[in-house]
């Protein structure tokens, strides 16, 4: 018998994990594959509040808290080298130094750069593009391919997290004291409460609210370069002026609606949703990406199995225009598919007083999960915020 059961090992149902287990409850977790495979490995590996609104720049800030105090006792592949967003003109300029103001009264740490001294730090940037940058020292990155997996072997290993991999759940049934658990391998598991925080068991076992949701799923596309000469470094994330032009902090700034109203209405940055953003590996390599194309979750084939060549390509071409690199002989490509809502931050629904649904966090995932999921936990079971 479990004070929760979680469904869904991903970095949204870890950290539910986590903080159950940090208030002292018994817990366990179930992934339906043999590890976790999905958005939280298909990730850019960024944990980036300063891309975020308000709201969630405060649960992303608190995640660095969480993610920097387990890498001080179990290495989970967290590096403190900061993010740098690079304005391409006078406009992107003008939002950086808005949002730096903003960044001064919610006491969120951020310094301007030159362009000079964005040339000197970051290698290859290239100064018919720079103008300027906003640097945030207090962002980390992530190994997405790594991170989750050490997280869980460490929630295993150092506070008794029940894992229970490869098991697909098959139905979850309140019974009025307790919540059943029975999956596919005949595994029978009760709990308190339960979470789901996985889009597709939440598609099996609830197709009918799945149905009703206003979930949409997005495809992302991401490349890896061949690993750079040994003497290449390019520390932390580098995010661009399209990012500038995307991303939900920016949008709080007092210019940008009238800057994104002067924007072309068609261009294949509109078309494919791409904004280029640079990060590398611990061995060396770089990732490029990224893009977004949208469908409805329940038309989620429509977005087909396939990699597009094309965005692929235009990709490299926008990357090159920004930082030249060694090398952009590419070695590995990959899409990612995540969830997330049309009207709301994200997708939560109670099924009952003990089985409820969390899922659609989007792109908010690996830099949001950490924070949200302590306040939800302490809401769940009606714990003291500390």
């Amino acid at each position: 018998m479990y004070d929760l059961i979680v469904v869904g090992g991903g970095v949204l149902g870890a950290f539910h994990a986590y903080h159950a287990l940090e208030a002292g409850l018994k817990v366990a977790l179930i992934e339906k594959d043999k590890a976790p495979q999905e958005a939280t490995t298909r990730n850019f590996g960024q944990v980036v509040p300063s891309g975020m609104d308000s709201k969630w720049q405060a649960y992303g800030r608190e995640s660095l808290k969480i993610y920097k105090e387990i890498q001080s006792r179990f290495d989970i592949s967290i590096r403190n080298n900061g993010s740098v967003y690079i304005a391409s003109n006078e406009e992107e300029m003008q939002l950086l130094e808005e949002l730096r103001v903003i960044n001064q009264a919610n006491d969120y740490s951020s310094e301007m750069m030159s362009k000079e001294a964005c040339l000197a730090k970051y290698p290859g940037l290239k100064a018919d593009y720079a103008k300027g940058g906003l640097f945030f020292p207090e962002e980390v990155t992530v190994e997405p391919r790594v991170m989750i997996h050490r997280l869980l072997e460490y929630l295993v290993a150092e506070k008794n997290l029940a894992y229970f991999p490869y098991k697909t759940v098959i139905a979850c049934e309140n019974t009025g004291n307790v919540v059943k658990i029975t999956t596919s391998g005949g595994d029978l598991l009760e709990a308190g409460k339960t979470i789901i925080c996985n889009g597709r068991d939440f598609k099996t076992l609830y197709p009918e609210i799945f149905a009703q949701s206003d979930l949409v799923v997005t495809k992302l596309q991401m490349l890896l370069t061949k690993p750079q000469p040994q003497s290449y470094i390019l520390p932390g994330s580098i995010l661009t002026g399209l990012s500038i032009r995307r991303y939900e902090a920016f949008y709080e700034c007092p210019s940008f609606a009238d800057i994104k109203s002067r924007e072309p209405k068609e261009s294949p940055e509109k078309k494919w949703g791409v904004h280029i953003l640079f990060k590398q590996a611990t061995d060396g390599s770089v990732i490029l990406g990224d893009s977004h194309e949208y469908a409805d979750a329940k038309n989620i084939d429509d977005l087909g199995y396939d990699l597009d060549m094309d965005i692929d390509q235009f990709m490299i071409l926008k990357a090159k225009q920004i930082i030249n690199l060694p090398t952009y002989e590419i070695a590995h490509r990959w899409f990612g598919i995540y969830s997330q809502c049309k009207t709301k931050d994200l997708f939560q629904h109670q099924v009952d007083d003990r089985i409820h649904i969390v899922t659609g966090i989007g792109g908010k995932g690996m830099t949001g999960s950490a924070g949200f999921s302590k306040e939800n936990i302490q809401q769940l079971f009606n714990l003291k915020n500390d």
